[in-house]
């Protein structure tokens, strides 16, 4: 019998590549909802190495678990911190 991998494992293993990480981002931007945003962030650090990636943000592990959590709301420095930390940049486009 063949095994399959759940979702969870094979979004965590497809978002450790920036470009996917990338799209999946920009996906939950389209939705224009805060939580959603959060939540692909947090999924994007979680498949990248929590400590690795908060130590590239200069937080601790558990700042960056609390700053992405659903009662999270991090500063615009600390969001902007961890997309770098992930090999991401934000980018701007007119609304079609």
């Amino acid at each position: 019998m063949r095994t399959y991998r759940n979702h969870d494992d094979y979004l965590d293993e497809a978002l450790k590549d920036p470009k996917e990480a990338a799209r999946y981002l920009n996906a939950a931007a389209e939705e224009n909802d805060q939580t959603l945003i959060l939540a692909a962030l947090a999924q994007v650090a979680k498949a990248q190495g929590f400590s690795k990636t908060a130590k590239r943000a200069s937080l601790s592990r558990m700042g960056l678990y609390k700053t992405l959590s659903k009662k999270g709301n991090p500063e615009f420095k600390t969001f902007m911190g961890v997309l770098n930390a992930a090999g991401l940049q934000m980018s701007f486009r007119p609304i079609a």
